[in-house]
Formats: structure tokens, sequence, C-alpha cells
């Protein structure tokens, strides 16, 4: 679903001549992903790298931008009765994500999800840990961060980062949108 929702939102902001040159620089000429189809992590990774180069956009305001886009654009077009089931605040969503993650591995045999652990939870802030082996996905994590702030009408900060290898811990702060 990655590749599909990189597809959406490069044709939706810059049109299929766009995506057809990132699928010529990613070696995909031709391809067409499907839903339900794993593909190899190289291709996710090389799609991200032809979409920077042909967009000239650095990777890492890209990924952050698809993270957000993600969350408010794409999954809830193929998931929203998962993510209403997810939580119906900010703190209680981030809780759940593994939850979420373990209702889409059924769906999509082979999935490999990234865990999340909530802790620290106060009124207006928490500690948010993300593990994976997929490396590089922090800025992807930021700007999920921020969807699912969009989606509860919170403003999200990311206060703090501390990245490690396969583990990264978000400090996290909201308060209403303005």
């Amino acid at each position: 679903m990655v590749q599909l929702g990189l597809e959406q939102m490069v044709r939706e902001r810059h049109g299929a001549d766009a995506w057809n040159e990132i699928l010529d620089r990613a070696g995909q000429r031709g391809v067409v992903f499907v839903s339900n189809q794993p593909y190899p992590d190289a291709t996710s990774y090389a799609l991200v790298g032809a979409t920077s180069e042909v967009l000239k956009e650095d990777a890492a305001v890209l990924l952050e931008d698809f993270g957000r886009y993600w969350v408010a654009d794409f999954a809830p077009q193929h998931y929203q009765t998962l993510l209403d089931a997810s939580g119906d605040d900010l703190a209680t969503f981030l809780g759940n994500l593994n939850n979420l993650h373990v209702r889409v591995g059924l769906i999509f045999p082979g999935y490999e999800p990234p865990s999340f652990e909530v802790s620290d939870v106060t009124a207006g802030s928490l500690r948010l840990h993300y593990r994976s082996h997929r490396e590089g996905l922090v800025p992807f994590v930021i700007g999920l961060l921020r969807g699912i702030g969009d989606r509860f009408g919170q403003t999200v900060e990311i206060d703090s980062v501390t990245p490690g290898e396969g583990h990264a811990v978000f400090d996290v702060s909201w308060r209403p949108a303005a």
C-alpha cells in the first residue's frame, strides 16, 4: 500500500508524467502496484529516492510530507473503520498503533509492521518509542504523528527525537490547532 499511497500523492500533486518519470528512475517502468501484493523494501526506497530527484525535494522532507498525506488522505480511503476503532483522541490512538498494525497484518500476509510503545503520558505530551528494521523512516513517522494530530484537531510538536539503530524515541506534545 505504501507504493500506492506515494503514487496517489504524486499523481494528485504533480500529475501522471511525474509519476511515470519516477517509475523510470526507480527501475519500475510499466509496473502497476497492487494493494495486496508485497514488494521488497528496496522498491520502496528506490521510489522515494526517485521521487526526491524528480520533484527536487529533500528525501526527509518528502517522507514527512508523505507521512502526513498517508494519515490525512490515503489511509482513510482504505482503512477508515480501522482508524475509527483505534481511538478517539491522540494519546489513545498512538497507544493503539500496534493493534492497528496487527489488524492490517490480517489483511496483508507477510506484512512486517513497525512497533510502537507509548510511555510518560501527561495531559498534553507523551514519549513514543518506534522500532523497525527499516532504516531512514524517522521523517515519515514525524509526518504520521503530525497527521494524526490533524485528525484530532491538535497541533503536534516533536520536542525531541532520539534516533537509534532500529529504535527512535519521540518526545511528543500537542495543543489544540489554531
